[in-house]
C-alpha cells in the first residue's frame, strides 16, 4: 500500500496560521457583535427605566398636589406626555387595577388589568402572574427595575419592560408605572444583503492577507530548516566542511544554526585529532619495529655468530621492545580513560609520602644528570587514590622535568594540604615552554620541541596520561612556564577527611 506524501512543514505552518487567524477574526467578530448588542440593550434599558421613573415622579407630584388641594382637577394624561413613541404605558395600583391605559385610549379605575399584547399578551396574564414578574415585584418594594423577555404571542420577539414605583409622601407605594417596548432583532440574519456581501468580502480579504502572512512567516522558518537539513545530509555523507547561516530572524533558529556549526567544528577537530593520532601512533610504532627488524636482519646476515657484536644488537632489540610495550600500555591507559572504564583501586594514602618514595626511586637518574630533587611538605597530605596510578602521574612529571633540567639544576616538589584539596607542584629549572605551546602540552603526541623530545626518547604521551589519571581521581592539572626560567606543573586532588 502506497502512502500519500505528507504535508510539508511550510504548508502546515501556513494553514495553521490561516486557521488561527480566521478563528481569531470570527471570535473577535462575535465578541464585538455581542458587545455592541449588550451596549444597545443596556442603553435601551437605562432609557426606558428613566422614562418610567420620570412618569412615576410626575404622578407622585400630582398626587402630592391633590392631597394639598382636594378641589383641584387632575390632568389624567399629563404625566404620560413624555412617553416615547412605540412605548406602551400603564399605571397600575398595587391591587392590579389599571389606573391609566394609554395604549387602550381610556382611563379605567378599579377595572381588571388588561395590557396590550406586547405588554401582557392580550390580557392572558393574571394579576398574580403579573406581580410574580421580577421587575414588578421589585417595584412593589420601592425599587425601579427592568427586565427583557420573549413573547411567543409577539412572534417570539424580545420585549423590554420597566417598572417604577409611585411613592406617597410617607414612602408607601401607591401605584406602579409599567412600560413596555419591543426590541429590534439584532441577529446576523437581519443584515441587509449589501452589508452581508461587504462582511463576506472583508473576511475573504482578511483570509488572503492572513494566508500571505502565514506563507511568508513559514518560509522564513522553513528556509533555514531546509538549509540545515541539506547540510546535515552532507555531514552524514562525510563532508564535515558544512556550515549554516546564524543570522536567521527567529532566535531559536539562530541558536540551532549556531549549535550545528559548533557541532561540525567539533567533528572536524575530532577528525583531525583522529588523523593526527593515527599518524603519530603509526610513527611511534614504526620506529621501534624498524629497529627490531633491522637488528634481526643484521643477525640473520651473520652477526648472530659474532659473539662480540651479538650482545649490543640484542640489547638494542630489548630496548626497542620495552619502548614498544610501554607505548602500547600508555595507549591502553588513555583509551580506557577516554571510555570511562579505567579501574582505580582507591585507598587512603599520604600523597607526601608517595612523592618522597617516587623521588627516592628517581634519585639515581637525577644523580646521573647532576640534578637534585627537593621535596617540601608541611605535613601529611591524606587523599583517596590509586597508589599505582598516582605514582604513574608523578613518574611522568618527574621524568619530564629531568629531561629538560640542565646539569646542576634543582627540581622542587611542594605539597600543601588545604581544607578541600591537596596540591602538588613540580617545578624545574629548564628552558621553559613557549607560551604558544602551553594550551596544547597535555594533548597526545604533542611536542613543543619535536626533534629534542624524540632524541631523548619521549613519545609525547606522558602529560596526556598524567591529565587523564588526575581527572579520573576527580582532580585537575595545569602548567605555567616562563621561557628561560623553567616550568611548573600543578595538580590537585580532593582531600580525604579522617573519619569522625
Amino acid at each position: 500500500m502506497r502512502l500519500s506524501r505528507p504535508f510539508s512543514l511550510m504548508a502546515r505552518l501556513a494553514l495553521s496560521y490561516l486557521g488561527v487567524a480566521m478563528l481569531g477574526m470570527v471570535l473577535a467578530s462575535l465578541l464585538a457583535w455581542g458587545a455592541v448588542e449588550n451596549m444597545y440593550l443596556e442603553t435601551q434599558r437605562a432609557n426606558l427605566l428613566a422614562q418610567a421613573e420620570l412618569v412615576a415622579a410626575a404622578l407622585a407630584s400630582q398626587q402630592s398636589s391633590l392631597s394639598a388641594n382636594p378641589l383641584a382637577t387632575p390632568e389624567i394624561y399629563a404625566q404620560t406626555s413624555n412617553a416615547l413613541p412605540g412605548i406602551h404605558t400603564r399605571v397600575i395600583d398595587p391591587q392590579g387595577g389599571v389606573v391609566i391605559d394609554l395604549s387602550a385610549g381610556v382611563a379605567a379605575e378599579g377595572s381588571l388589568l388588561t395590557l396590550p399584547p406586547l405588554a401582557q399578551a392580550a390580557g392572558q396574564v393574571s394579576a398574580a402572574e403579573l406581580f410574580a414578574r421580577p421587575e414588578v415585584a421589585q417595584a412593589l418594594q420601592g425599587q425601579p427595575a427592568a427586565q427583557v423577555r420573549r413573547l411567543a404571542e409577539a412572534g417570539n420577539r424580545r420585549v423590554l419592560y420597566a417598572a417604577a414605583p409611585v411613592s406617597t409622601t410617607d414612602g408607601r407605594v401607591s401605584q406602579i408605572v409599567y412600560l413596555a417596548t419591543p426590541l429590534p432583532d439584532t441577529s446576523l440574519a437581519v443584515l441587509q444583503p449589501a452589508v452581508r456581501w461587504q462582511v463576506l468580502g472583508a473576511l475573504l480579504a482578511a483570509a488572503v492577507l492572513a494566508g500571505a502572512a502565514g506563507l511568508l512567516l513559514s518560509r522564513r522558518i522553513v528556509r533555514p530548516l531546509g538549509d540545515l537539513a541539506q547540510a546535515a545530509r552532507a555531514v552524514a555523507a562525510g563532508d564535515l566542511e558544512q556550515s549554516v547561516p546564524e543570522d536567521a530572524a527567529v532566535s531559536e533558529l539562530t541558536d540551532l544554526g549556531r549549535s550545528f556549526n559548533r557541532m561540525t567544528a567539533s567533528l572536524r577537530q575530532a577528525d583531525q585529532a583522529k588523523t593526527a593520532f593515527i599518524s603519530d601512533v603509526s610513527h611511534e610504532l614504526r620506529t621501534p619495529l624498524t629497529v627490531i627488524k633491522g637488528t634481526i636482519e643484521t643477525l640473520q646476515d651473520g652477526a648472530l655468530d659474532d659473539l662480540e657484536a651479538r650482545g649490543p644488537f640484542l640489547e638494542a632489540m630489548g630496548r626497542e621492545t620495552e619502548r614498544l610495550i610501554r607505548l602500547v600500555n600508555d595507549l591502553l591507559v588513555l583509551t580506557r580513560a577516554d571510555a570511562g572504564v579505567l579501574k582505580l583501586q582507591l585507598l587512603p594514602l599520604d600523597l607526601a609520602e608517595l612523592v618522597r618514595g617516587r623521588c627516592a626511586y628517581f634519585s639515581g637518574l637525577a644523580a646521573d644528570r647532576q640534578a637534585r630533587l627537593v621535596v617540601q611538605a608541611s605535613g601529611p597530605c591524606p587523599v583517596q587514590g590509586d597508589p599505582d596510578r598516582l605514582a604513574q602521574v608523578l613518574d611522568n612529571l618527574l621524568d619530564n622535568a629531568l629531561r629538560y633540567t640542565p646539569p646542576g639544576g634543582v627540581i622542587r616538589l611542594h605539597l600543601a594540604c588545604q581544607d578541600e584539596r591537596v596540591t602538588c607542584q613540580v617545578a624545574d629549572d629548564g628552558p621553559g615552554i613557549p607560551e604558544k605551546h602551553l594550551p596544547f602540552i597535555f594533548e597526545r603526541f604533542y611536542r613543543a620541541d619535536t626533534g629534542r623530545s624524540r632524541s631523548q626518547g619521549g613519545s609525547g604521551l606522558g602529560l596526556a596520561i598524567a591529565r587523564s589519571l588526575v581527572l579520573a581521581h576527580q582532580g585537575g592539572i595545569s602548567a605555567s612556564s616562563v621561557e628561560g626560567q623553567g616550568t611548573t606543573f600543578f595538580f590537585w586532588l580532593p582531600a580525604s577527611r579522617p573519619p569522625l
